[in-house]
C-alpha cells in the first residue's frame, strides 16, 4: 500500500485507539482522531481489510436506539505489525517531518 499522509495519520490513530479502546474502533471516531475525511478514510479501511490488517463487525442493534448501528474495526496482528512499519518508515522520511510522526 502506498504510504501517504492520510495513511500515516490513520495508522497513528488506529494504533493509539487500539491501545485505548479495547481494540474496537468505529469510523467516525477514527475520522475525528486522524483528521482524515470520510471520503478518504473508508476506502483506506476497505484496502486495509483486503490486506488482512483489519477485521470488522457491526454492533448489535439496541431497541429504541435512534442512531444507525456502528461498524467496528479491529486491528489484526498483521495490521499492528504493518501499520507500525508504516509509521516507522514515515518517521524517517523528510516529507512526513511536519506531521511530527512518533513511532507507536
Amino acid at each position: 500500500m502506498k504510504v501517504t499522509h492520510s495513511l500515516v495519520l490513520v495508522a497513528l490513530a488506529l494504533l493509539e485507539m487500539d491501545r485505548e479502546d479495547e481494540g474496537r474502533v468505529w469510523g467516525y471516531a477514527l475520522s475525528k482522531r486522524s483528521g482524515v475525511r470520510s471520503g478518504v478514510l473508508y476506502p483506506q479501511l476497505d484496502r486495509m481489510m483486503g490486506e488482512g490488517w483489519l477485521d470488522d463487525h457491526w454492533e448489535e442493534r439496541v431497541e429504541g436506539q435512534k442512531r444507525p448501528s456502528r461498524r467496528y474495526y479491529t486491528l489484526t496482528d498483521d495490521g499492528r505489525r504493518e501499520l507500525g512499519a508504516v509509521v516507522a518508515r514515515a518517521a524517517n522520511q523528510p516529507r512526513f517531518r511536519s506531521m511530527k510522526v512518533a513511532i507507536a
